[in-house]
């Protein structure tokens, strides 16, 4: 039989067990935090020299110069064309499904006057560059380039610059062709920690960049972490997660390969089930005890599922629907006769899968909304990337003769009362003449 746990509500210390398997110490250790202040540290004072330094001790390809780093477009465009036709093809249908979902979260400039003249609004400007880190450890994602890159292109970014690790020198070709057709200005063969503080505080190779978006191992979240306030950030991503409410109405062969769908990203991802039936529980475990065994990555799973995985019965969907908002899932399934209804109850997730049909897999690739999500219980205040994170938002303000009299006395008061004069006769100058 499957080692994934199985739960209950009714377990007298149901609570208790569920926050152990949600607990996620996303804080990195000292020895952590010293690698990465010390490769920040050396990026800031050596630039180029330690950036090729670094590359080539963790990366194991010898990199002569910084010029040796960069990948040039027409290798993208090559890349494009040594890749099969159906890749092509997928790569084009999810970069345009991917762009027509952002371009619905344009947002335009506004401004109202008031009756005395006074204009009061809101100017909307994209980033001027940022940056995008691929990860290119135990798996090359193409998808994150297209996730990350295409909604701030939507959103008017001049230039978006990528960099990717790339060990033993090998380059993805289906990673450099997606970067081909999401229109990446400059790639960068570098990766880890080093890569997050070229693009933070720039070297004679690498441009500064204003945000960083993009996941990656322990080394580049802490780097990220490390570097906020010197540029922006997307977040701080932990494991990926998949949370799935059935009723108990599907195959469980779908469910049980769902929950393997997060299961394979790595050890610590995290896929857990919630239904009313305890019998198709045990159908759904009986599932991933015969389906396990003819995937790939089944040790990954594995342990995945062994370690932060469970299987949940409820007593009903309202209590599901009540888990569901205390877990708040980067992925929600559900896999349920009425998922818009239902839908309307979650509060808090990353993205919502709605019914039988919608494998979150299709999330991750191709469906349109953004597949970078708020983790380890952020979807409680945390939204996913999109167009409205690669711009700005500026207060427009204006006042009129008459708006301006009505204004300064009221800053006057105010400022006053907060003992700063300086404000209060800037604004005292403002006085219309009685």
């Amino acid at each position: 039989m499957s080692e994934i746990r199985q739960l209950s509500t009714s377990d007298r210390d149901f609570q208790q067990k569920l926050d152990t398997l949600l607990a996620w110490e996303s804080v990195s250790d000292t020895a952590v935090n010293d690698t990465v202040n010390q490769i920040i540290d050396d990026i800031r004072d050596k630039g180029d020299t330690a950036l090729v330094d670094f590359t080539n001790r963790f990366d194991g390809w010898q990199a002569e110069t910084a010029a040796d780093l960069e990948i040039p477009l027409h290798r993208l465009e090559q890349a494009w064309h040594a890749i099969p036709a159906d890749q092509q093809q997928a790569l084009e249908v999810s970069a345009n499904r991917i762009r027509a979902y952002a371009e619905h979260q344009i947002t335009d400039a506004w401004s109202y006057s008031e009756p005395d003249g006074t204009l009061l609004g809101q100017q909307i400007t994209p980033l001027d560059r940022v940056g995008l880190y691929v990860p290119g450890g135990k798996a090359a994602y193409p998808s994150s380039v297209l996730m990350n890159a295409i909604p701030a292109k939507v959103a008017g970014v001049a230039e978006l610059i990528m960099v990717v690790p790339t060990p033993g020198g090998e380059r993805n070709e289906l990673v450099l062709a997606a970067a081909h057709v999401s229109g990446i200005d400059r790639v960068f063969a570098v990766g880890g920690a080093q890569a997050v503080a070229a693009l933070a505080y720039g070297t004679d190779s690498v441009p500064p960049v204003d945000k960083i978006v993009g996941p990656g191992n322990i080394y580049v979240a802490t780097a990220k972490r490390a570097v906020f306030g010197q540029v922006g950030i997307d977040m701080v991503a932990g494991p990926s997660e998949i949370l799935i409410v059935c009723d108990g109405e599907t195959d469980p062969d779908w469910i049980a390969m769902d929950l393997f769908s997060q299961a394979e990203h790595d050890e610590d991802a995290q896929s857990i089930l919630l239904c009313p039936d305890a019998a198709f529980i045990g159908q759904v475990n009986a599932s991933i005890d015969k389906l396990l065994p003819t995937l790939e990555r089944r040790e990954i799973m594995a342990t995945a599922l062994r370690v932060r995985g469970a299987l949940i019965h409820v007593k009903d969907m309202d209590e599901a629907i009540e888990l569901a908002n205390h877990i708040a899932p980067e992925h929600l399934e559900l896999s349920v006769a009425n998922p818009q209804s239902m839908a309307k109850r979650i509060r808090h997730a990353g993205a919502i899968f709605m019914g039988r049909y919608t494998a979150e897999a299709m999330g991750d690739y191709c469906a349109g909304p953004n597949h970078v999500l708020p983790t380890s219980r952020t979807a409680r205040f945390s939204s996913p990337l999109g167009v409205y994170d690669f711009q700005k938002r500026s207060s427009l303000i204006m006042a009129s003769p008459e708006g301006a009299d009505t204004l300064a006395r009221t800053a006057s008061v105010l400022a006053r009362g907060e003992g700063l004069t300086a404000h209060a006769r800037s604004a005292e100058y403002r006085y219309k003449e009685k």
